[in-house]
């Protein structure tokens, strides 16, 4: 009697020992998938790490060449000036010199040559004239070529920029105060309304896209010299990505609009208004003005990071 129940017990348990055995197996494979993704994720982060370590030497590279250029423009600028006194030391020596030995010695020798030196004062001033009402001529005309230019794109002077860094303003909570390089001597100062939508650490040391030519504006106390170009929602706003490779002060361009930007875009006639409302995100997130793509010749086109059909501004 006893023997026939074990039996029956050990027949109840074996469906328990194999959906035990079963849920073992299971645990098995999920723990072998789950180290399949950690070991992907260290090789995402490793990957993510080696670019953003390029991009950064890429920066780095372009703006020493650019430094480079600059001193290189400074000593032959030196040069030039040196050369110039030396030339203007040894034309007038001689001179010094020459009327030294004619004068008699009674004479006292600078009040001859002193006698002069109204009349070539007055021919400067004669030349000087003529000069200015050419320089305004000049300004004249480049004033009447901005009013026929038609206003589009080609009017704007936008750059590939890398924000070297960002910090809070002092006197405003919704405003980020970045020191930009966009390819000049120095970083200009921006000020950004982008507090609520990118975080303090996605600003720092990253590519965008800058409008150079604005007239630049007093925002809370600090000038901001460029704007930071965005695609942009009520609900959201993402910074303009340039294509890989870019480097600090590569020029946007559009085919088919051709042209320099202004110098800076007169707030008076309304430009950056009329062209805004054109600057659109396609399908594919790439930034255009009326279809046409934001381009770096050679280089590819600029992008938002996820927002289709939006605003740019």
């Amino acid at each position: 009697m006893f023997f026939v129940r074990s039996l029956t017990k050990m027949a109840a348990s074996n469906p328990v020992l194999n959906k035990l055995e079963q849920r073992a197996s299971e645990a098995d494979q999920v723990i072998e998938y789950l180290k399949q993704q950690v070991a992907l994720l260290k090789e995402k982060a490793i990957l993510q790490a080696s670019l953003r370590e390029e991009k950064k030497l890429r920066v780095e590279n372009a703006k020493l060449k650019k430094e480079i250029d600059v001193l290189k423009e400074q000593l032959i600028k030196t040069e030039i000036n040196n050369g110039v006194k030396q030339i203007g030391v040894s034309v007038t020596t001689p001179a010094a010199s020459s009327s030294a030995t004619s004068l008699p010695a009674a004479q006292p020798a600078p009040e001859k040559p002193s006698a002069p030196a109204p009349k070539a004062a007055e021919e400067k001033k004669k030349k000087e004239k003529p000069e200015k009402k050419g320089e305004k001529k000049e300004k004249k005309s480049a004033a009447t070529e901005d009013d026929t230019r038609p206003v589009d794109v080609s009017r704007l002077d936008l750059r590939v920029g890398c924000i070297i860094s960002a910090k809070k303003h002092p006197d405003a909570d919704s405003l980020y105060v970045e020191e930009v390089d966009v390819g000049e001597a120095s970083p200009r100062t921006v000020v950004s309304g982008l507090v609520k939508h990118i975080p303090i650490d996605q600003m720092q040391n990253r590519m965008a896209v800058l409008l150079c030519n604005l007239k630049p504006a007093k925002m809370r106390g600090i000038v901001s010299q460029a704007m930071v170009m965005c695609a942009s929602s009520p609900e959201k706003v993402e910074i303009l990505d340039p294509p890989s490779g870019a480097v600090p002060g590569d020029r946007i361009t559009f085919q088919g609009f051709p042209g320099e930007p202004d110098k800076e875009l007169n707030p008076k006639k309304k430009t950056w208004e009329q062209i805004q409302p054109d600057l659109l995100t396609n399908d594919d997130c790439v930034a255009t003005y009326k279809g046409v793509p934001f381009e770096v010749n050679g280089k590819g086109v600029c992008k938002a990071q996820t927002m289709s059909r939006s605003g740019i501004k």
